[in-house]
C-alpha cells in the first residue's frame, strides 16, 4: 500500500504535433503540416481534452506549462493567446509560473529555404512574433539552435541556416525574453572537437540563461538510424563532452542535469518537476500525464495521430492508454528521473514522491552506492561523477 503524505506539484504538458519537415533523428510525435495547420480547431480541441482530465487534479495549483512539439511556433501569437487564456480560465496557475514555448528559427525568422506559405501569419518579423508570443503570457523560450555550423544544419535536414539561427538567439532577447534556452548537439556527423567547441561558445556569446546540449543518438523509427551518417568515434564525442562541459563552467553555466546547463536560478521549473517525480497533465497528440492520488500513480497518454486526436478530444475515445504503476515500477521511474540531478535529491523525496519506504530500495541502492556509483545517506541521495557517466548502468540496478 503506497501512502502519500501530499501530492507532488503538478504542471502542464501540451503537444502541437506538426512540424515544417521531419528532422531526420528525430522519434517524437511529430507529423510534417502538408496542408492548413487547424490552428483554431486544435486549440478548442486542447481545451475539451483538460476539461476531461480536470477530475484527476480538482483544486491543485499548476506551477509550469510547456508548450512542445513539433514545433510550436508555427502557430500564430493570437492562437496560442487563446490556448493560455482558455487553460487559466479552467485551471488556478501559481503566480510565478514558469511557461515555456519551443520554437525553430526557421518558424520565427524567415528560413533560407523558404516555407510553404501556409506557415505566413498576420505577425510576419521575427521580433514581432516573439513579443506576441511574449504578450500572449509565454516567459521562457525554447530555440530549436541544434548547430551553427552551416553544413551540420544541412545534415540535420533542419530548414534553417546559420544566419536564421544567429537572428533568433539574437531576437529572443532582443523581444524581452529574459529567461531562453538554445538548444544544441553534438556528436554530429562528421563533427571536430573544435567545431562542437565553435557551437558552444557562439551560444554562450548570446547570454543564454538556460543550455541543454544533448549528444546525437541514432534512435529506432527514424531516418538515421535506418541510414547511418557518419558519426564521430566514442573517443571524438567523449572528448567534446568533457571539453564543453568545462567551457560552460568557465562561462558560468552549472550542470544541474545529464543535458542541461543554467545560470543560478534559471534550471528549468518544468523539467526540474519531471526529474523530482513531479506530476503532470499531457493534453494534446500524444501527450503523456502522470498523476498522483491516494490510490497510487497512473499514466496515461492521448491518441497519437492529429486527425483521430480532433475528432475524439475530450472524449474517452482520445485516451490512448492508461496504466497504473505497480511498485517495482514507481521504484524503477523514479530512480531513472531523479539519478539525472548532478546533485541528486533529498533523501526524503523518495518516500514523499512514491509513496514507498527507502527500504524498499535498499539493495539496489547500497549495490549502487558499493560500485561507487552513488552516495546515500539519510539526508541526500545522488549520482557521484562515475554515476553520472554510467547512468544507464546505474538505473539497471533498480
Amino acid at each position: 500500500m503506497q501512502n502519500f503524505v501530499s501530492l507532488p506539484p503538478l504542471s502542464l504538458y501540451v503537444h502541437l504535433p506538426w512540424c515544417v519537415r521531419k528532422c531526420p533523428y528525430c522519434d517524437f510525435n511529430s507529423h510534417e503540416a502538408r496542408e492548413q495547420i487547424p490552428e483554431l480547431d486544435y486549440v478548442e480541441a486542447l481545451l475539451r481534452d483538460l476539461e476531461q482530465d480536470l477530475p484527476r487534479v480538482w483544486g491543485r495549483l499548476v506551477y509550469s506549462i510547456f508548450l512542445g512539439g513539433g514545433t510550436p511556433s508555427l502557430f500564430a501569437p493570437e492562437s496560442i493567446d487563446s490556448l493560455l487564456s482558455g487553460i487559466r480560465a479552467r485551471l488556478p496557475l501559481d503566480q510565478n509560473i514558469e511557461i515555456t514555448l519551443e520554437a525553430n528559427p526557421g518558424t520565427v525568422v524567415a528560413p533560407a529555404h523558404p516555407a510553404p506559405a501556409t506557415f505566413v501569419h498576420p505577425c510576419t518579423s521575427e521580433l514581432d512574433r516573439l513579443i506576441g508570443f511574449r504578450q500572449a503570457g509565454i516567459n521562457r523560450l525554447s530555440i530549436g539552435i541544434q548547430s551553427f555550423d552551416p553544413e551540420k544544419l544541412k545534415a540535420l535536414g533542419r530548414i534553417h541556416g546559420r544566419e536564421e539561427a544567429l537572428r533568433a538567439a539574437a531576437a529572443a532577447r532582443a523581444a524581452g525574453f529574459d529567461n531562453f534556452n538554445l538548444d544544441l548537439m553534438f556528436g554530429l556527423p562528421q563533427q571536430t572537437v573544435e567545431e562542437s567547441l565553435a557551437d558552444i561558445r557562439t551560444a554562450t556569446g548570446f547570454h543564454p540563461s538556460h543550455l541543454s546540449v544533448y549528444q546525437l543518438t541514432l534512435e529506432p523509427n527514424t531516418l538515421f538510424h535506418a541510414r547511418p551518417p557518419v558519426l564521430p568515434d566514442d573517443d571524438a564525442v567523449w572528448e567534446m563532452q568533457t571539453r564543453l562541459q568545462a567551457e560552460l563552467a568557465a562561462a558560468d553555466y552549472r550542470q544541474y542535469e545529464v543535458s542541461a546547463y543554467a545560470r543560478e536560478g534559471y534550471e528549468c521549473r518544468h523539467n526540474l518537476n519531471y526529474w523530482q517525480f513531479g506530476d503532470y497533465l499531457g493534453i494534446g497528440a500524444g501527450a503523456h500525464g502522470k498523476i498522483t492520488d491516494r490510490t497510487g500513480i497512473t499514466r496515461l497518454w492521448k491518441v497519437k495521430q492529429p486527425n483521430e486526436y480532433l475528432r475524439t478530444a475530450g472524449m474517452a475515445a482520445s485516451i490512448g492508454g492508461e496504466q497504473k504503476l505497480t511498485h517495482a515500477q514507481t521504484v524503477t521511474e523514479f530512480m531513472m528521473n531523479a539519478m539525472r540531478l548532478t546533485r541528486g535529491i533529498p533523501s526524503r523525496l523518495f518516500a514523499e514522491r512514491t509513496g514507498l519506504p527507502i527500504s524498499v530500495a535498499t539493495k539496489p541502492l547500497k549495490e549502487a552506492e558499493d560500485r561507487g556509483l552513488i552516495t546515500w545517506d539519510a539526508t541526500s541521495l545522488r549520482p557521484t561523477d562515475t554515476g553520472m557517466s554510467f547512468l544507464n548502468d546505474l538505473v539497471a540496478l533498480f
